[in-house]
C-alpha cells in the first residue's frame, strides 16, 4: 500500500520551503499543500513503498500499510529512528504493539571504502569484468582471460 499522511499529525515541517518527506522521496511524490500546510502523496499509484518518507517524518505523520508476508492484515508499521538504531513498531488490529530494534549502521559514517580497496579495473564499458574484478575474485587478469 502506498504512503499516506495522517493530516492531524502533519505540521508541514513547520512551514519550511520543503518538507522532510519531499526532500527524501526518491520518486518526487510527496508535496506540501501550502494552503493547509500539510504534506500529501500526489501520485499514490507511483509510490514504491520504500518507507523513506515514513522514516524521516519528524511527527510520525506518514504511514504505509504493511504486506501480509511480514505482518498481519490491518496492522500498521511505524519506524522510529535514533542516531544509531531504528525501532520498528507494529500495531496490530487488536491494538497490540510489538517493537523490533536494529542498528542503523555497523560501521562509522564515512568510513566505508566504496571499492573495498580493490583496483577499480578497466574503464572499458565493453569489458565483461565487473568494477573490482579480477582483484575482488582473488584472480589475476591473465587467468580470467585464459578461462574465458
Amino acid at each position: 500500500m502506498p504512503s499516506f499522511v495522517i493530516t492531524e499529525k502533519c505540521d508541514g515541517c513547520k512551514a519550511l520551503d520543503k518538507t522532510a518527506c519531499q526532500y527524501v522521496c526518491p520518486n518526487d511524490l510527496m508535496v506540501l499543500d501550502k494552503e493547509k500546510n500539510k504534506a500529501y502523496n500526489r501520485a499514490v499509484d507511483m509510490c514504491w513503498e520504500c518507507y523513506s518518507c515514513v522514516k524521516i517524518c519528524p511527527t510520525q505523520a506518514i504511514e504505509v500499510r504493511g504486506y501480509a508476508d511480514f505482518m498481519p492484515l490491518g496492522a500498521v508499521v511505524q519506524p522510529m529512528r535514533s542516531t544509531d538504531t531504528i525501532m520498528w513498531s507494529v500495531r496490530f488490529r487488536n491494538k497490540t504493539i510489538k517493537r523490533f530494534k536494529f542498528p542503523i549502521r555497523t560501521t562509522p559514517e564515512g568510513s566505508i571504502v566504496p571499492d573495498a580497496g580493490y583496483d577499480s579495473g578497466s574503464d572499458d564499458l565493453k569489458s565483461p569484468l565487473l568494477r573490482t574484478e579480477p582483484g575482488s575474485l582473488g584472480q589475476d587478469l591473465f587467468s580470467l582471460k585464459r578461462d574465458s
